[in-house]
């Protein structure tokens, strides 16, 4: 599936301008986690894009999260190991992922959410504002962006073998990148 077809694809399923947003946010993170340890870029940025294709129907019913959309991409024929690291990446149905993409994605998803509320508490409300330093403080305020999962995120320094900084880095860098994007 190309990156096209994808991005039509998740729009098709998704209409919440704010998820999309942050499907976008997730693939290029996914992207450069990718590129930084030397994995398949095109394929990690697909499981980024591809994460939250079903969050319109499962949204008020976070046990099926991730299984709809499982089903929707085997049926597309879409790599399985993306269709896994999909399936798992909701710690509600408390799979331990094993493979680096799907600890990945377990693991950093909600950096990016994360971000953009430091990024909103700025004046100019604009992620080029943010710094690494900025996310590190924040980080430790537990009720500060309270469903970005410290529990979770934590455990992305011991899957991925960098430290919590590196990856607030490279998570930052990736959606400044892109911020006209994402809108801020």
């Amino acid at each position: 599936m190309s990156r096209e077809e994808a991005l039509e694809l998740l729009k098709q399923y998704v209409k919440d301008e704010k998820i999309i947003k942050h499907c976008l946010a997730t693939e290029a993170l996914m992207r450069n986690l990718a590129k930084r340890l030397n994995q398949d870029e095109e394929k990690w940025a697909l499981a980024g894009l591809l994460h939250d294709l079903d969050w319109d129907m499962t949204k008020k019913e976070p046990e099926k999260h991730s299984l709809i959309a499982e089903e929707i991409l085997k049926n597309l024929n879409v790599d399985p190991e993306i269709v896994s690291a999909i399936k798992i990446h909701n710690y509600v149905h408390g799979i331990e992922p094993q493979t680096l993409l799907e600890k990945a994605l377990y693991s950093t998803e909600m950096i990016t959410g994360f971000i953009v509320a430091v990024a909103l508490v700025k004046p100019s409300k604009k992620l080029k504002d943010v710094t690494v330093q900025n996310l590190l403080e924040k980080f430790k305020e537990k009720n500060f962006a309270a469903g970005a999962k410290r529990e979770i995120i934590n455990l992305a320094p011991q899957f991925l073998g960098l430290s919590l900084e590196e990856i607030f880095e490279i998570a930052l860098k990736s959606m400044q990148e892109i911020s006209d994007d994402l809108g801020l």
